[in-house]
């Protein structure tokens, strides 16, 4: 349970240190030096022992500031919750507390912000769009996950979408994690290179 503690910890630091700065691409790379570190290093990695011994480091599209937007979250007119079976870390279940519409070189969707539910809570966005199963996970890659620290940000009725930190779920990287995937609302039909990628 350490490990666990000190990896959400050091994860909830890094993006800290992006919301600090003033040079989003410059935090970015340092973040995605910092990630390849625990992968590599840490107990609690997405990666087995044979994977870490081999590892070298994840795979990103280049930086790219057009994939970074700030927009206003839009109250969810109703509600919608999912429940995944997680198997022996029980029930993940999660509900639509909002939407956000935007605007990006490769198109224009919307994506709905989702509150987990249990003690504590924390917002989820999931998402997948067409470079799933090409040059991007199929089941999808993630934006937020604040329970775990992966918060890059609001600001009132304001949320940052920065696309460059899509990062895949635990589950791409070896069997034995169960991951809840992005629901179909959360589908998006164009691509968005930016992010975590496929070697």
């Amino acid at each position: 349970m350490l490990d666990l503690l000190d990896y959400r910890r050091r994860v909830s630091e890094m993006y800290r240190n992006v919301r600090l700065s003033s040079d989003p691409a410059a935090a970015c790379e340092e973040f995605r030096h910092a990630r390849d570190t625990l992968f590599r290093t840490h107990p609690q990695s997405a990666l087995g022992p044979q994977q870490q011994a081999a590892f070298t480091e994840i795979p990103y599209y280049a930086y790219d500031r057009a994939f970074r937007i700030t927009v206003p979250i839009e109250p969810a007119g109703d509600t919608q919750t999912y429940e995944v079976d997680l198997g022996g870390d029980g029930h993940f279940v999660y509900t639509r507390i909002g939407r956000v519409s935007f605007e990006l070189p490769t198109g224009s969707g919307s994506l709905s912000l989702f509150w987990i539910q249990g003690y504590g809570g924390g917002l989820f966005v999931p998402f997948k769009d067409s470079t799933a199963g090409k040059t991007s996970y199929g089941g999808g890659r993630y934006l937020y996950d604040t329970i775990k620290g992966a918060d890059l940000g609001t600001s009132g009725d304001q949320i940052i979408l920065d696309f460059n930190f899509a990062y895949h779920p635990s589950c791409h990287y070896d069997p034995r994690w169960v991951c809840p995937l992005s629901p179909p609302e959360n589908v998006l039909p164009f691509p968005i290179p930016a992010g975590e990628t496929l070697r």
